[in-house]
């Protein structure tokens, strides 16, 4: 590897599977020491990274989870918020308690990171945060709210604290995701026959994304080669989103 983070310490979020666990094993890869949360065991590997229980929704774990980590390596240079989860429901039988699930997992738990990582962070007057929104955040699909407004909120979240720090050395960008290889779309692929087929059909370029190619654009906007984007959102999508009818 060509050492595109060495020295920098990274916390990524959701790292325990998925896009999470492949963006901090190619952080690791590329240099850095990486920090993973995750309100789950992470697979017991020899992966690089420094795997922690913490729950994204609770903001008293994140504090000490953050503040641990400042006291192990000093400073936070990098920070991926992967956590979240897929909350769908019909809008009038949504419950209040999903209404909140759905916004504490992938909307008020990122916030709960950054507002924890961003003091250090003007401290050293460097730093750059990367949110992994959704294509979700962009164009509505019937049937998954509520989901489509925390990721909204997500990509909102990304532009103002973009904006409001930039001044300060602080970059803050997301990625938008399309339909990539993560579990739980492998499991559904798994229960549902001829799904995979489908939805590969879908997609410009016929196939599914990985969870590796979203890690490597979290890998330059989080290196110095992206030090002039702030504030923006990357869609991975194999062109999806541009399709205008099928």
């Amino acid at each position: 590897m060509s050492g595109r983070l060495a020295g920098k310490i990274a916390l990524v979020t959701g790292a325990a599977s998925g896009i999470g666990a492949a963006t901090a094993q190619l952080f690791a890869r590329e240099g850095a020491t990486v920090v993973g949360l995750d309100r789950q065991t992470a697979p017991a590997a020899d992966d690089g990274v420094q795997h922690h229980i913490a729950d994204i929704t609770d903001a008293a774990a994140v504090d000490a989870a953050v503040q641990a980590v400042l006291a192990a390596h000093g400073r936070i240079d990098v920070l991926v918020n992967n956590a979240g989860a897929d909350v769908f429901s019909d809008p009038l039988t949504l419950s209040d308690e999903d209404w909140e699930r759905c916004l504490a997992l992938n909307l008020k738990g990122a916030w709960h990171v950054c507002r924890a990582v961003l003091p250090s962070m003007q401290t050293q007057g460097a730093g750059s945060i990367v949110n992994i929104a959704s294509v979700h955040g962009h164009k509505i699909i019937a049937g998954c709210f509520p989901y489509p407004v925390a990721k909204h909120g997500l990509v909102g979240l990304t532009r103002a604290l973009g904006i409001e720090y930039a001044a300060r050395g602080i970059r803050v960008n997301s990625i938008s995701p399309g339909l990539i290889l993560v579990p739980r779309i492998e499991a559904w692929f798994a229960r549902e026959h001829g799904a995979r087929e489908r939805q590969a059909e879908l997609l410009p370029p016929k196939r599914i994304g990985t969870p590796e190619e979203v890690a490597y654009t979290a890998l330059f906007l989080a290196s110095d080669e992206a030090r002039f984007i702030n504030a923006t959102d990357i869609t991975i999508d194999g062109g999806r989103s541009q399709v205008y009818h099928d």
